[in-house]
């Protein structure tokens, strides 16, 4: 029961220090209501326009593009050190070694079939191309 009390007392601690400082935080600071201090901050500058920017979904595509590509090499380089002194050991069978990685980068191929298909990986359009997507019924 004893070992309890000790956790008990380290997690009020644990809320207590957050909540002291924030307390000290409020009641130490100045309170001085001006406009500028609600405005947005902008390194400075006066904010001008809507705050709603719509932005292009591509550069968000190649992003995530990226990043799925990024962890698959992230994945291969260890598998490919391992693979070698798995081969060597003969333990284990060929199919065993190479049938989940072959498992992996294929459906990773199949994803990037699919995004190029759906033209997540064109960058710009030729005018011929934006030309054919306003003529399709």
């Amino acid at each position: 029961m004893n070992d309890w009390i000790a956790i008990g007392a380290l997690a009020l601690v644990g809320v207590l220090i957050p909540l002291g400082m924030m307390a000290v935080s409020y009641l130490l600071r100045p309170s001085v209501p001006e406009t500028s201090k609600r405005a947005t901050y902008e390194s400075g500058e006066i904010p001008t326009g809507d705050t709603r920017v719509r932005f292009n979904i591509q550069y968000y595509m190649v992003a995530l593009l990226f990043l799925i590509f990024d962890i698959e090499t992230v994945l291969l380089f260890p598998w490919a050190v391992v693979y070698l002194d798995a081969v060597e050991s003969d333990a284990v069978s060929l199919l065993e070694i190479l049938g989940p990685m072959v498992l992996f980068v294929t459906i990773l191929l199949v994803g990037l079939a699919w995004a190029w298909r759906k033209g997540a990986v064109q960058w710009a359009q030729t005018p011929r191309q934006v030309e054919s997507e306003h003529n399709r019924p």
